[in-house]
């Protein structure tokens, strides 16, 4: 009995914290939902996305449910994910059919609080699950990796593609890596490699419903929705260990110390 009553306490306190790490993504959700139902005579719907993402923004630093540091670390998101967003979009990889003021280059600004929302997520749970990297990659193994899977979303448009190669180096450097995270009392461990897949597989989800609300658009998508290509969830994987490689190397830096 004690048993069952401590796992659920862990499975509790792990659910709780979760809803905590993803308040900035869940409220993306909401404003994507509720900006169906403005009318375009009060406010263009991306120019209201992005006025309300700016408030869900500061109000999650005031009230102290992000810290300074983490909001350095998602500005940083800001700049990474517009300069994605407007080599994109010019590609024609998606677009954003809707008129706004708030838009440049066919990107609607609030665009990049996408990518922020990623940050945020990882950021919170890196605090709120205590999480420690075992045998973390050296930092000069890392940081050219990152880049150069950051690089390859832009490239591939031109030269070859190298997501899969990229992928199995990436594989091979945390092979034997793990994340410890602390739900509740007791510490459990994961193999990063699949923490980068579950991230990258609930975020092609939440592509698919951001899509149905009409966030963008792919070219299949002009017409009448349909569910996002699954070779997404693996574009998806690699930007979100673009990602966790910058959250992780910033966070060692700050602390100074390797596990």
């Amino acid at each position: 009995m004690h048993l069952v009553k401590a796992l659920f306490l862990e499975f509790w306190s792990f659910g709780i914290k979760q809803v905590l790490c993803c308040i900035f993504p869940a409220s993306i959700f909401i404003l994507l939902a509720i900006s169906n139902f403005i009318p375009v005579y009060i406010l263009f719907r991306y120019d209201f996305l992005l006025l309300s993402c700016l408030l869900v923004q500061f109000f999650m630093y005031k009230t102290g449910l992000e810290t300074k540091d983490e909001l350095v670390v998602i500005c940083l998101f800001h700049i990474l994910g517009l300069a994605m967003e407007f080599f994109k979009v010019q590609q024609g990889s998606w677009s954003y059919p809707e008129y706004a003021y708030s838009k440049f280059f066919n990107v609607p600004l609030y665009s990049s609080f996408m990518y922020a929302s990623v940050a945020s997520y990882m950021c919170q749970a890196w605090r709120r699950f205590d999480l420690k990297i075992i045998s973390s990659p050296n930092v000069w193994i890392a940081i050219p990796l990152g880049a150069t899977l950051y690089l390859n979303f832009f490239t591939h448009h031109f030269i070859l593609d190298l997501r899969y190669p990229l992928s199995l180096i990436v594989l091979v450097a945390y092979l034997k890596s793990f994340v410890k995270f602390t739900p509740n009392f007791k510490t459990y461990q994961m193999p990063v490699a699949l923490s980068f897949f579950l991230i990258g597989f609930f975020i092609w989800i939440a592509e698919n419903v951001a899509t149905y609300l009409g966030a963008w658009q792919y070219s299949y998508q002009h017409y009448d929705w349909e569910m996002v290509h699954f070779q997404k969830a693996g574009s998806w994987t690699l930007m979100a260990i673009v990602s966790f490689i910058i959250v992780s190397e910033l966070k060692f830096y700050k602390l100074k110390e390797r596990v």
